[in-house]
């Protein structure tokens, strides 16, 4: 595997070193000995997956508060999507700055999301799922997030007009301090 640092501090982009033979491929996605060794967060306790039918889906942008925040390790299984990071860590030098990447089924690169950054994306194709490894449990109470088009944070989203949930449309100004 081969870790590129973001700009965001903590952040990396994560691309797998495919085999290829007559069979196909073959490719190691995830090793806690690697990511330790560039001193990452390897402890994941959580596996989930989304499915997102139709091109322009955006989920996001969405972490949880401390003393549950989580750290994930992101790819895009099948389909495409524009995938964005935003740093909501107050100490942080890069904090409200955001990066995106895209991740495919066809590229395999995943996106390291430390905690204290929140996440979301979109969807670039129809059938677009998206495989997550989480190092902390979903804590209902802690969830939270900011809202995808806030002014406060100008993210360049490929898709306009996307489809979304109620709960994502409704986050407030971060501004305001009414985001989650």
């Amino acid at each position: 595997m081969r870790f590129e640092e973001l700009p965001l501090a903590g952040a990396f982009v994560v691309s797998p070193e495919r085999h290829d033979d007559a069979r196909g491929w073959f490719v190691r996605t995830f090793c806690r000995d690697e990511f330790t060794a560039h001193g990452l967060n390897g402890d994941f306790i959580q596996c989930s997956a989304s499915f997102n039918a139709r091109r322009g889906t955006l989920r996001g942008m969405h972490y949880q508060r401390a003393p549950h925040t989580e750290t994930k390790l992101v790819r895009c299984t099948r389909g495409a999507v524009f995938d964005v990071l935003l740093d909501l860590r107050p100490g942080s030098a890069t904090f409200r700055r955001w990066q995106a990447a895209e991740l495919s089924a066809d590229n395999g690169v995943a996106v390291y999301v430390p905690a204290g950054v929140a996440h979301g994306f979109q969807s670039l194709a129809d059938a677009s799922e998206v495989f997550y490894q989480i190092e902390e449990r979903y804590t209902p109470e802690a969830s939270a997030g900011v809202r995808w088009n806030d002014p406060a944070f100008g993210i360049d989203w490929p898709i306009r007009a996307p489809i979304l949930s109620d709960r994502d449309a409704g986050y407030g100004d971060f501004s305001q301090g009414t985001h989650s």
